[in-house]
């Protein structure tokens, strides 16, 4: 049996999964997220920890199991804390990807370095959410935080509290901006330039990787046996996109949560130009001989729960929007929603990006401007899925769809209908908690390889949402004509904004 935890950005998960990848228990608490007094957003450590622990103890009496051979942990990608070395202390907050306390670290980074050689060694372009730009501001404005520190992902955080080794996988050393993708190791050089010791990052290990096991005055809190292995499973988007088994030429994992990611992978072989100028991420895939690109934007399902609130005050449950959607034509509403509420991801990142509406009139309900938030969300993953065909050098003639988005079903047609190839939604309610408990399974021994956990996983069903002909034409211009091309006068209008501010 294995425990898988994910933690999320809205919300933490647990399960327990057995060896056919069966979830035997699952539990989910909110990822309380709070605001701090100098008016950055936070997550308290020993309030998540406390819910961890809770939600193990729930799921292991609901799963009725009599032991459990090992964990495997998934988190969010960038988030992060500084631990004391010697005490396990936290000396900081959890500092979440999405907060812009470091956004003027960024441009500093920028100007610091030559952009394309780190991308071609870390597979990342610089922002404000990776671990570096985090640190410099510790750095500024809490320097007594970095003595005798170390920085974890959330993920590693609970693998510390758990076994007491201090150890970090690749995919979220990864997310830094000081890990070479290249070289699997830390950048010194790059650690060195910006006031940073060595000793302020982990060891790291590969995906999946066992560091070690529960401790004793744990697993008696927990119900966990001192030989229950905790294995570190990663970022949650790479660790999710196992469970659909990445093997056919043209499938892309699409998850589509508060934001939206694509994930897909090719052979390992060097970056380059292209790749660079595509806005996309790149990492070591968990496959042997596998990367990944990546690219998705923050707020997608965030865009949805923003109008919601702003309407009702969040009173107005998904079964209302639903509703409301409905009652909608199925064509398009022929308003232009550009989903920049939390800046523009990739294929092309730019914070200070704005969103914008285009198109309303009176004649608009509700229903129509929630229709139109996604499909604005659609063209904006429409042009990243575009982009990633090219550094792909393979067409993308199918989306695997999971995550809470997933579960509206006029989200999905839209999707399909904008980009004109199938969906599949499959019967996985929680791939990311599957995901990291099949990186259990290959931490602790049970499968010899992630291929072999793959297998082992039963084919779910699935719904499939095919293009219809007429309103895909019908999208295709409203792309093309409407969203691509005034999608950069918005940009030169945020830029312009941006500088105004400045005056």
């Amino acid at each position: 049996m294995f425990l898988a935890l994910d933690i999320g950005t809205t919300n933490i998960k647990a399960g327990v999964a057995d060896e056919n990848g069966k979830l035997l228990a699952t539990a989910i608490r909110a990822n309380r997220k709070q605001q701090h007094a100098q008016g950055y957003a936070y997550y308290d450590p020993q309030h998540l920890w406390n819910t961890v622990v809770d939600l193990i103890n729930e799921v292991v009496k609901g799963a009725r199991v009599t032991s459990i051979r090992s964990v495997g942990i998934t988190s969010m990608a960038e988030s992060g804390l500084l631990v004391d070395r010697q005490t396990g202390a936290a000396r900081t907050m959890i500092i979440p990807w999405f907060e812009t306390c470091a956004l003027p670290y960024e441009a500093r980074i920028k100007s610091e370095i030559d952009a394309y050689e780190q991308f071609c060694q870390s597979g990342l372009h610089p922002s404000f959410k990776q671990g570096l730009s985090k640190l410099l501001w510790i750095q500024e404005t809490q320097p007594e935080a970095l003595e005798g520190t170390v920085w974890l992902s959330v993920s590693s955080f609970v693998a510390y509290l758990l076994t007491g080794r201090f150890m970090e996988e690749e995919t979220l050393a990864a997310r830094t901006f000081v890990y070479r993708m290249d070289k699997q190791a830390w950048n010194l050089p790059l650690i060195q330039h910006f006031g940073l010791k060595e000793s302020h990052f982990p060891t790291v290990v590969a995906t999946g990787t066992s560091i070690g096991t529960v401790l004793p005055e744990v697993s008696r809190r927990l119900g966990l046996g001192v030989e229950t292995a905790v294995c570190l499973a990663g970022h949650d988007h790479v660790c999710a996109s196992l469970t659909i088994g990445q093997s056919e030429v043209g499938r892309v994992y699409n998850s589509m949560g508060t934001a939206e990611t694509l994930v897909g992978h090719f052979g390992i072989r060097a970056l380059g130009e292209a790749d660079y100028h595509s806005g996309l991420a790149f990492g070591r895939h968990p496959l042997p001989g596998q990367m990944f690109w990546m690219g998705g934007h923050s707020a997608s399902g965030g865009s949805v729960e923003w109008l919601r609130d702003l309407l009702d005050k969040g009173d107005l449950s998904y079964s209302d929007i639903l509703g409301m959607l409905d009652q909608v034509a199925l064509t398009p509403t022929g308003i232009l929603y550009y989903p920049y509420l939390s800046g523009c991801g990739a294929p092309s990142p730019n914070a200070l990006a704005k969103a914008g509406w285009i198109g309303l009139t009176t004649r608009h309900s509700r229903g129509d401007m929630f229709k139109a938030i996604l499909e604005g969300n659609a063209y904006q993953m429409e042009w990243l899925r575009q982009e990633a065909e090219k550094v792909g050098r393979e067409p993308i003639n199918k989306l695997i769809v999971v995550g809470g988005g997933a579960k509206n079903k006029h989200w999905l047609q839209i999707k399909a209908d904008v980009s004109g190839i199938e969906l599949q939604h499959p019967n996985l309610p929680e791939a990311t908690l599957l995901g990291a408990a099949l990186m259990a399974g290959v931490g602790s021994g049970v499968y010899t390889s992630f291929e072999e956990a793959i297998l082992a996983l039963p084919a779910p069903e699935s719904q499939v949402y095919a293009p219809d002909p007429m309103r895909h034409t019908q999208y295709r211009s409203m792309f093309e004509n409407g969203f691509s091309r005034f999608r950069p006068m918005l940009l030169e209008y945020d830029m312009w904004l941006s500088q105004q501010s400045k005056l």
